[in-house]
């Protein structure tokens, strides 16, 4: 299983029932794939850099994932079926908690200070 993070757009003008509609899919697909997912973040209606079909603002929403290579590979083809989602960014994640990155940090340093 590798950490994995998925981004999702959805039209800025969509209602809270929306959001918790694509969020349910979303958590479907993941579990259908025996994967695990982390606390989702909503990022918020943000201004996209250029309009996408009618919408210009779009409603970001984080889903940190952990799923194994193979089931990743079929995550892009569902999520172009979802017509409520407008973009996807899908990326491998970093190993590890952020807490066992901040003590391999401090290892590496050996009491150094930075400069």
């Amino acid at each position: 299983m590798e950490n994995y993070e998925l981004t999702i757009v959805i039209d800025g003008k969509a209602t809270s029932a929306k959001k918790k509609s694509v969020s349910a899919t979303i958590e479907k697909i993941i579990t259908t794939n025996k994967g695990k997912l982390g606390k989702i973040q909503d990022w918020g209606v943000k201004d996209l850099a250029y309009k996408i079909g009618e919408s210009t603002t779009g409603i970001f929403l984080h889903f940190p994932i952990e799923l194994s290579t193979e089931a990743v590979r079929q995550i892009p083809a569902k999520l172009k079926m979802e017509d409520d989602v407008v973009r996807y960014l899908l990326v491998k994640g970093e190993q590890g908690s952020s807490k066992e990155k901040v003590k391999t940090k401090k290892a590496n340093n050996n009491g150094k200070k930075s400069k």
